[in-house]
């Protein structure tokens, strides 16, 4: 978005149909080309949802006898925002849980990207031609892409003195006849100490987690509170073999707001992401930001064409030892009188 800008091109949402009927809406302001401020209306929509979640439960049995039966329904509030970028649309959500979870999803919809083609049926492609994607339409093909989103996150856990967490989890071997088990996990702790220390590329088969501490700050067990990022469903380039992390630690500093640089054209690449992360700076309890880059890989279908139904992928930001316990015990349950009333109407 270096070159549009993801608030320049946000659009006015449409009421229900981009936000449902309970939805509060807000101005933009925005900068004219002369310098003068305007407001745009309907700009981000604000609402509460009841998806049918649960936010906790529990059941008790004595001697095949249920004894106590608890559960809680999940509330959420949502802010919404979309961007037309050129052919693809944007919707951005954020979802804060009852119990202090924080949800971030984007969606892609918009116009499909084709390049034409002779061809009309896949009968007609030779074996040995190139496809840069899928047939979707007679004479179009849809081209393979990736998107990429990159999230800057000053968190400010219990203060602006941070650190950053590595929970590795690794297998033990046991010594024979130790216990009845081969091997068990245990949960290996590392503070990162500079910038470079602290980036990382997902790996399906080194599991971790990945915490935002305040180490001057500790819960009632001596844990510091914090909260931890738990990744989705995102990708890496594989086009380059040194593909860059999906999570980078930076010290906070004001002029390094964009991970592509303030100006992406019409700079050099001197003032990125890699370049700062280069200067290999101390983050351990510092004012730092955590930089986590979103990702698709865009295999196109028929269904693509020509306005893509709404893909979308998330990642959460989690409590970490920052509640003393689960703050939404004391929630009460819900009852049928706290829902609203949905009747089917007749169709003129």
């Amino acid at each position: 978005m270096g070159w549009d800008g993801m608030g320049l091109t946000a659009l006015s949402l449409v009421p229900l149909n981009d936000c449902p009927r309970n939805a509060y809406y807000m101005d933009g302001v925005f900068g004219a080309s002369d310098g003068k401020p305007y407001v745009r209306s309907n700009m981000v929509c604000i609402f509460e949802r009841y998806a049918g979640e649960i936010g906790w439960r529990h059941s008790l049995r004595r001697a095949h006898i249920l004894a106590c039966r608890e559960a809680r329904s999940k509330m959420t509030l949502m802010a919404r925002m979309a961007a037309s970028v050129r052919n693809y649309d944007y919707i951005i959500d954020w979802e804060f849980q009852m119990d202090g979870l924080i949800c971030i999803k984007v969606g892609l919809s918009g116009m499909l990207i084709v390049k034409g083609t002779s061809y009309e049926n896949v009968d007609h492609v030779p074996s040995d031609a190139y496809m840069s994607g899928t047939l979707v339409s007679e004479n179009l093909i849809g081209v393979v892409h990736d998107h990429y989103i990159t999230f800057h996150l000053d968190m400010d856990i219990g203060g602006s003195d941070n650190s950053f967490v590595k929970m590795s989890l690794e297998k033990v071997e046991t010594s024979p006849g130790e216990l009845p088990k081969k091997s068990y996990l245990k949960a290996k702790r590392h503070v990162a100490k500079s910038e470079k220390d602290a980036q990382i590329k997902l790996k399906l088969y080194d599991p971790s987690e990945f915490h935002v501490v305040n180490p001057n700050k500790k819960s009632r067990v001596g844990n510091p509170v914090g909260y931890k990022i738990v990744p989705g469903g995102t990708i890496a380039s594989f086009i380059d073999v040194h593909d860059p992390p999906q999570i980078w630690v930076t010290p906070y500093n004001r002029s390094e707001e964009w991970a592509g640089g303030l100006l992406v054209y019409q700079g050099k690449g001197e003032d990125t992401l890699a370049v700062w992360s280069e200067k290999d700076r101390p983050i351990e309890n510092k004012d730092i930001v955590l930089w986590y880059t979103l990702g698709f890989h865009h295999i196109p279908c028929q269904e693509d064409f020509h306005i893509m139904p709404t893909v979308s992928s998330s990642f959460d930001l989690k409590p970490a030892n920052f509640f003393e316990s689960n703050p939404i015990l004391r929630a009460p349950p819900t009852i049928k009188e706290d829902l609203p009333i949905c009747k089917a109407v007749a169709s003129a």
